[in-house]
C-alpha cells in the first residue's frame, strides 16, 4: 500500500490504551498519530506501554475537533462497536477489517483511521463524518474491543492486506507445499516396521489409514517428512540388528 495512515484517536481516556496504540500503529506501518480532546494524561505508563512507538507517540499532535483532525486526508475511515446491515441504516453500514484492507491496500493518498473514547465512541455527528465505518466482529453480548486491541486488530487487517510480497512486512507464513510422494513412503515404512514388531495383520490395514488421515491434516513439510523417514529407517535397522542378534544365539 502507498497510502499513508494516520491514527486519529477522539476523546481518549487512559492513558496506557494511548501508548499502546502508538505500538501498534508502529508495529503496522501507520505514520501519526492525531489526538482529538484527549481526556487522558500522556505520562509515565502511556511512555511506558509505547515501547517501540514512543517516537510516534511524542510526535502525536492534538486537535480540537475531527474536522481538523482529518484536514488533509483523502479517506476517513471511522469505527463503531455497533453494526446494522439494513439498507437504511446508512450511519452504521460498516466493513470487516479485512474487507478494508482489500478496499485501500492499493490506496494513494492520507488514509485516516478514527476510533472513539472508550467509554461511548464516536458520536453520530463524528461518524456521518466519515466516508466509510469498520467494526470488529465480536460476540453480541459484549461487542466492544478495549481501545488499543480494537486500533491492533484494524491496523493488522489493512497491513496484512498488503501481501506477503511487501518488502515493508515480517514474512508471512510459508505457503503448504503438499508432498505427496514423501507421505506414501513413509506409509509404505509404518506398513512393514508394523508387519516386523508383530502388529496384528487385520488392524494393518485401519493403522495405515489412521495415519494418513492424521498426516493430511498436519500437513508436514518436506524437511518434517525426512526426519520421521529417518526415525522410521533408524527403527527398522534397530530391529535388524536384533534378529541378527537373536539369529547368532540359536
Amino acid at each position: 500500500m502507498t497510502g499513508r495512515i494516520r491514527l486519529v484517536l477522539v476523546r481518549p481516556k487512559e492513558d496506557g490504551n494511548v501508548g499502546a496504540a502508538a505500538r501498534v500503529a508502529r508495529n503496522f506501518g501507520a505514520a501519526e498519530i492525531v489526538l482529538v480532546r484527549p481526556r487522558a494524561r500522556l505520562g509515565e505508563e502511556a511512555r511506558r506501554r509505547a515501547m517501540g512507538g514512543l517516537a510516534l507517540l511524542r510526535s502525536a499532535r492534538k486537535e480540537g475537533d475531527l474536522a481538523g483532525a482529518v484536514e488533509g486526508c483523502d479517506l476517513v475511515v471511522g469505527t463503531t462497536d455497533l453494526a446494522f446491515g439494513r439498507s437504511t441504516a446508512y450511519l452504521r453500514r460498516t466493513v470487516s477489517p479485512e474487507r478494508l484492507g482489500e478496499l485501500v491496500w492499493a490506496a494513494e493518498g492520507t488514509i485516516a483511521v478514527v476510533f472513539g473514547p472508550e467509554d461511548n465512541g464516536l458520536s453520530r455527528e463524528e461518524l456521518a463524518r466519515c466516508d466509510l465505518l469498520v467494526h470488529v466482529p465480536a460476540r453480541r453480548e459484549f461487542p466492544t474491543l478495549n481501545l488499543s486491541h480494537a486500533v491492533a486488530v484494524v491496523l493488522y487487517a489493512v497491513h496484512r492486506a498488503q501481501g506477503p510480497d511487501n518488502p515493508e512486512t515480517t514474512p508471512a507464513p510459508e505457503s503448504i507445499v503438499l508432498n505427496g510422494r514423501e507421505k506414501e513412503i513413509l506409509l509404505e515404512r509404518i506398513g512393514t516396521l508394523a508387519a516386523a514388531t508383530g502388529y496384528p495383520a487385520h488392524k494393518r490395514r485401519g493403522l495405515i489409514l489412521l495415519f494418513r488421515r492424521v498426516l493430511g491434516r498436519s500437513t508436514p513439510s518436506e524437511a518434517e517428512y525426512r526426519m520421521m523417514l529417518g526415525l522410521f529407517a533408524s527403527f527398522g535397522r534397530a530391529l535388524a540388528r536384533r534378529g541378527e542378534r537373536d539369529g547368532r544365539k540359536r
